[in-house]
């Protein structure tokens, strides 16, 4: 392995270890209970986004949830009906522009927020934006493979 390889290999992985620091910071701020989060990414495509298993309290060794989180907001979604990281970026795409539609009607969520309703203006594109690429990749079979 060369010098490069081997340089773009510890970004990677410091990238992913500062991932995990805020997904496991972040759950620990919701009012859920959580499982242990994954020590590597289930998925991710670095420096823009990182998808974490975590541990089911219920069904320990199982996914109980994921956590998203990168070069757009953190969040967390239930693992119940969400096999896999590929799933999960699908589920965070949908729930996104729902929310970003929501944000330019004005219309509080209740179960999901990001900001206040006076950043929507500035937020709600960006929301989009990301959920739209999200979106692609879910949909991308290259970006899953090998």
């Amino acid at each position: 392995m060369n010098d490069i390889d081997s340089d773009s290999l510890a970004e990677d992985e410091a990238w992913c270890a500062h991932q995990r620091g805020v997904a496991v910071e972040y759950l620990a701020q919701q009012p859920a209970t959580f499982g242990e989060v994954g020590e590597w990414p289930a998925w991710h495509l670095a420096p823009y986004v990182s998808v974490w298993a975590v541990e089911s309290v219920i069904a320990p060794g199982s996914v109980g949830w994921w956590v998203i989180c990168g070069d757009l907001p953190t969040d967390y979604a239930s693992g119940l009906d969400t096999p896999s990281p590929r799933a999960a970026v699908a589920t965070f795409a949908s729930r996104w522009a729902k929310l970003a539609a929501s944000m330019v009607r004005g219309d509080p969520q209740a179960d999901c927020s990001i900001g206040t309703l006076a950043d929507a203006v500035e937020l709600a594109p960006l929301l989009k934006a990301r959920s739209q690429v999200l979106e692609k990749w879910a949909e991308d079979d290259s970006v899953w493979s090998g």
